[in-house]
């Protein structure tokens, strides 16, 4: 199958050509026909399966089939992101696809100015690309207008869940009108997504190229287990020896992040940039851009600043710290191995994270190679601590502090109906909203008809699962 077999029309058949594609990816091939016809998706698929082009192009295709007047503030097709970063990424695919096209798009997230944001809006918009958070400021200012929205996507739906941004969520759809086209990616279709699904979607086609739980055959995985205090010296070693010029290291917590960058630059000689939701957008848009550029070797960013980070042909991606649930190894891995390249996930594994690490093998349903390091073998003396708060067992300072406090803060505010404070991150948001999720009041009534289909998924998907 070719993309002239997909409905598009030449327009963006000249912008496809022109990033050198002639062949959709399967999310590509799968999902752009049904979008046209007008139909809710339900799409699971991983990072780097092309899904952000799965969505982009056959909306543009929509957009340029009709002309309707629009007023001052309407908008045509929402975009939600769970970070800034995505946000941008998929502000780009949509100012590359459309260049030969007449439609105005924009993006909005938080960490710089709103006047300019609503300035955009009030001069009319057809594409809209935002984080929850700062449009649900933009819409109780009375600076957007849903009346005329077609189409909401929901972008990496489950991190969006993860953060807890489903109570702006679905504040924001009380605006919209009821009679849409509603598309939601998610890189799992755990039983939080389906509940979601199930509130949102009307007879949606199911789409899945990559089961919830599986791992990128072009990756290969390998553990280091390793003394905590030992950590950082065997990454600079790994770094050094095998000679390694982009290398993207993930933590738990922001103030890990810190740390480690100062610990590889004082004392390893190794430049390295942190990308986090503290980080101001100037900030993380520099150490990105650097990281690209090649100026810096590591970067070294948490799990939620890490969405939206695109690097084409990235050959490393290190768990500095294994993550607390087992969805976000997929996430992390899923950076390296993108569009049929080859590349490389290593972990580095302390005794406090070996019940993570069963977790994760548990969930991905295989073994991950263990290789020992000679000179970096773990001293049997040192027993497990409890990994607590998102810190590893042990730490006296780490990230988790100013979570915590704004946990409590954001649980108090939960209730009342003041204005959304733009100050802090889309980060920020809490991760104790994993605890919160089975609360999803969609979950005790997911429609008969989706859920019969999601079943039937569910069974094709573990049979695949088994003959594999």
């Amino acid at each position: 199958m070719k993309f002239t077999d997909l409905g598009l029309n030449e327009s963006l058949l000249k912008a496809i050509k022109d990033q050198g594609y002639t062949t959709p990816t399967p999310i590509q091939a799968q999902a752009i026909p049904v979008v046209i016809e007008g139909r809710d998706v339900l799409a699971a698929a991983q990072t780097g399966t092309g899904k952000t082009a799965g969505f982009t192009l056959p909306l543009l295709e929509r957009l340029s089939q009709t002309k309707p007047q629009m007023k001052k503030k309407q908008i045509r097709v929402l975009v939600l992101t769970p970070t800034r970063e995505l946000a941008a990424q998929v502000a780009d695919s949509v100012k590359t696809y459309g260049k030969y096209m007449s439609y105005r798009s924009t993006v909005i997230f938080g960490g710089v100015g709103i006047n300019p944001q609503m300035a955009t809006l009030r001069k009319g918009v057809d594409i809209v690309i935002a984080t929850p958070g700062r449009l649900l400021d933009i819409a109780s200012q009375d600076g957007i207008d849903f009346s005329a929205l077609e189409c909401l996507v929901l972008d990496e739906a489950d991190r969006m869940l993860d953060m807890g941004f489903i109570h702006d969520i679905k504040k924001l759809m009380a605006l919209m009108p009821k009679k849409r086209q509603t598309l939601l990616f998610s890189a799992t279709f755990s039983k939080e997504i389906k509940a979601l699904a199930s509130g949102l979607l009307k007879d949606p086609v199911l789409v899945e190229v990559a089961r919830e739980n599986s791992t990128s055959g072009q990756i290969s995985q390998v553990v280091h287990h390793v003394d905590k205090g030992r950590k950082r010296e065997l990454l600079a070693q790994l770094i050094k020896a095998g000679d390694w010029k982009q290398v993207l290291v993930f933590t738990r917590t922001k103030h890990g992040a810190n740390r480690l960058c100062k610990q590889l630059e004082e004392y390893s000689g190794i430049k390295a940039a942190a990308i986090h939701g503290n980080k101001s957008q100037g900030a993380r848009t520099k150490a990105l851009a650097d990281f690209k550029a090649g100026n810096v070797r590591v970067l070294v960013a948490t799990d939620i600043a890490a969405r939206g980070i695109d690097i084409d042909q990235l050959p490393h991606v290190v768990n500095f710290e294994l993550p607390n649930v087992p969805e976000d190894y997929v996430h992390r891995i899923g950076r390296t191995g993108r569009a049929g390249m080859k590349g490389e996930a290593v972990s580095l594994v302390c005794i406090d994270e070996h019940e993570l690490l069963r977790a994760i093998e548990r969930f991905t349903k295989s073994s991950i190679k263990k290789v020992d390091i000679e000179a970096f073998r773990p001293d049997p003396s040192i027993k497990a601590e409890p990994i607590q708060n998102g810190r590893g067992g042990g730490q006296k300072r780490g990230g988790g502090g100013n979570r915590t406090n704004k946990n409590k803060r954001n649980a108090s505010n939960s209730g009342n109906k003041k204005k959304p404070n733009t100050s802090s991150t889309e980060e920020n948001k809490t991760q104790n909203s994993r605890k919160k999720k089975s609360k999803n009041p969609h979950a005790e009534k997911i429609g008969s008809n989706l859920q019969a289909k999601l079943d039937k998924l569910d069974k094709k998907s573990n049979n695949n699962t088994r003959r594999k």
